[in-house]
């Protein structure tokens, strides 16, 4: 049996259902599973020593745009809105490769495991020449994280009134056959599954409703989760007002996109009606709050949708419009925005924290994970307290309100992912060089 012990945590915050905090204890890890939390615990398997560390669940990241890694900073993109942002964008893409789009997700998910992730999704709704969601499966496994890749698609080009350029769009019965092939090949739905498929056209502007209609049903037949863009700024809900003759939340409700199965990104322009529906049907939201700042598109009603029950993870979002992949520093992000807009009582690092943990784990179906609790699964950080962003901290709410920001140990499903701040199952310099490299020629060409 493989087991490992987490010894003498300065503190644990469990996120468990009684939000338990622990000074001084001991975590049991076996077979992927947490097994035993207390104090004086003994194992035969390795033992971690957390003296000085906060130990928390792992962090869960409920959007991204892995292959936006390599576009970070594009200058072209740098000021502009969501739909400048894109078009300025959708040319360099249209050149990427399934090498491209590989590296970039190796790089985006290392980047996520030294924040703390352990869980993420990744919004994947563009294969120029060749690339497919199996390149972004591959990366994941490489770098130990658990995944939820969504198969993502765009439809409606230039020609026919859409953003993308009509390169960049796909025949939608190739792209229902294609949902087919990656569900049946990758999405494993079993308790501690390492990877899950959604099906997640890009959004209203980019995909017909018959594809989305068709998308819902397809996802609800093969018991799989559905995934999108949603009012993400005034632009959106202005194109869904002129297009469609109602609000986004409307739009979505029609074509039977509310529910459990379902969570979308940003909502940043949500309103009371539609924050009531999304509570209502149980229907999850990926708050952005980096992007939505760096695209001016506004800042998301998140304390009113807490209030009103509305399930909420955190996402960092692509990393073109991020431009970071710091899921602890979104975290904070988050907390900052909702003091700015509703007072400094408005939300605290604690809740910043569950949102970032089990409030993520909720809204992409994973209620085994983002706790630390027995029988929960082992995907567990670390962070050490003892150096200088947390020097002088009285609480554990310092990882928010101080630092760290990089995890020093990070385990999924009880392996080692990050190690003493290094990641450990494969060269990150080479990664990282040869991103450096492919976004240099990127930048040549363009």
């Amino acid at each position: 049996m493989s087991e490992t012990l987490i010894r003498n945590a300065g503190h644990i915050l469990t996120m468990d259902d009684a939000r338990h905090e622990l000074r001084d204890a001991d975590l049991r890890l076996a077979n992927g599973e947490i097994v035993e939390i207390g104090r004086g615990l003994h194992t035969q398997g390795e033992v971690i020593d957390a003296s000085g560390c906060l130990v928390t669940p792992g962090l869960v990241n409920t959007h991204h745009h892995l292959y936006q890694t390599l576009t970070r900073a594009v200058p072209a993109a740098q000021d502009a809105l969501l739909f400048g942002w894109l078009s300025a964008l959708y040319p360099i893409w249209a050149r990427f490769t399934p090498d491209h789009v590989y590296t970039s997700a190796l790089v985006g998910l290392a980047e996520l495991a030294l924040s703390g992730c352990t869980l993420s999704a990744d919004h994947l709704y563009l294969y120029p020449n060749g690339s497919r969601l199996d390149d972004t499966v591959q990366a994941a496994r490489d770098v130990g994280l658990r995944f939820q890749p969504t198969r993502g698609a765009m439809s409606i080009g230039e020609s026919q009134g859409g953003l993308p350029p009509d390169v960049l769009v796909e025949d939608e019965t190739a792209i229902l056959a294609d949902c087919i092939r990656v569900i049946d090949a990758f999405h494993d739905p079993a308790p501690g599954s390492m990877c899950r498929v959604a099906i997640a056209p890009c959004s209203p502007f980019s995909v017909s409703r018959d594809l989305m209609r068709e998308a819902a049903l397809l996802a609800r037949d093969k018991g799989v989760m559905l995934h999108t863009h949603l009012a993400e700024n005034d632009e959106d809900v202005a194109y869904s007002l002129e297009k469609f003759g109602c609000r986004p939340g409307q739009y979505a409700q029609d074509l039977g996109w509310t529910g459990p199965d379902v969570w979308h990104a940003h909502c940043v322009k949500l309103d009371e009606s539609e924050i009531a529906l999304f509570a209502a049907t149980g229907t999850g939201v990926a708050h952005c709050p980096c992007s939505n700042c760096r695209l001016g598109s506004g800042v998301a009603p998140v304390r009113a949708m807490r209030l009103a029950g509305v399930r909420v993870g955190l996402g960092v979002d692509g990393s073109a419009s991020n431009d970071a992949g710091n899921l602890v520093a979104e975290a904070r992000q988050a907390m900052l925005l909702q003091r700015v807009v509703s007072g400094a009582d408005a939300m605290s690092a604690r809740e910043a924290l569950e949102i970032a943990t089990r409030g993520g784990a909720d809204v992409l179906g994973r209620p085994e994970c983002g706790r630390l609790a027995v029988g929960k699964r082992a995907d567990v950080a670390i962070w050490d307290m003892r150096w200088i962003e947390a020097a002088g901290s009285w609480d554990l709410a310092a990882l928010l309100l101080a630092g760290p920001t990089t995890v020093r140990d990070l385990l999924v499903e009880g392996r080692a992912v990050v190690r003493d701040g290094q990641i450990t199952r494969f060269d990150l310099g080479a990664a990282i060089a040869r991103q450096n490299s492919l976004a240099r020629a990127l930048q040549q060409q363009a």
